[in-house]
């Protein structure tokens, strides 16, 4: 599971000791592309979707596909690839693994910005996105993908709560603490 590269990855960055495990002992579950599990009595099919982090996955399940930090609403377009581990082709490759899927597919978005006053939404479909998204709708290239990308995550603050996001979700949303007990955060002063 590309969980060990994000834990690797952002101990090292929040200098953790040998005291936080690299092994993904903190979840219940690693998968693997392809790997189906059930959820409740549905079947559900991982694909992994790297770019956003190397640990993206999208969790199918019926017509309906998770898409995590990938696509975001069409008018809004696809999550960033500037965080350490992040690739900018890799998401643009994962989106269009996503969008292979059958035009009728419901997405479901992790995020929503609501843009231009437009109310908040978390579905659309395969084919809206396709036709729609304003960084790969309508037959962007991969290199114009990259391009823009890239360059607009240049311009993009740190988002205002991803020191503390992050060294939860490295967790699984446990806290860490220091080494009397106590819950701790680390901030590091640069590296992000």
């Amino acid at each position: 599971s590309k969980i060990l590269v994000v834990q690797e990855t952002f101990g090292k960055i929040f200098n953790e000791g040998t005291e936080f495990q690299r092994d993904g002992s903190q979840f219940d579950r690693l998968f693997e592309d392809g790997d189906s599990y059930m959820i409740g009595g549905m079947e559900a099919v991982t694909l992994c979707t790297p770019g956003h982090t190397p640990a993206c996955m999208t969790h199918v399940i019926g017509d309906a596909a998770f898409v995590g930090d990938t696509l975001f609403m069409p008018d809004s377009g696809s999550a960033r690839a500037d965080f350490p581990g992040g690739d900018a082709g890799a998401l643009y490759d994962s989106i269009v693994r996503i969008l292979s899927l059958p035009d009728e597919m419901r997405l479901f978005m992790c995020h929503d910005y609501g843009p231009n006053g437009r109310a908040i939404r978390w579905e659309t479909t395969v084919k809206d996105e396709r036709e729609h998204n304003i960084h790969v709708g309508g037959g962007t290239t991969r290199e114009e993908f990259i391009r823009m990308r890239t360059a607009r995550d240049a311009t993009l603050a740190m988002p205002r709560l991803i020191i503390p996001s992050l060294q939860v979700n490295m967790r699984a949303g446990e806290v860490p603490k220091d080494t009397d007990g106590r819950p701790m955060l680390k901030v590091p002063v640069n590296g992000l």
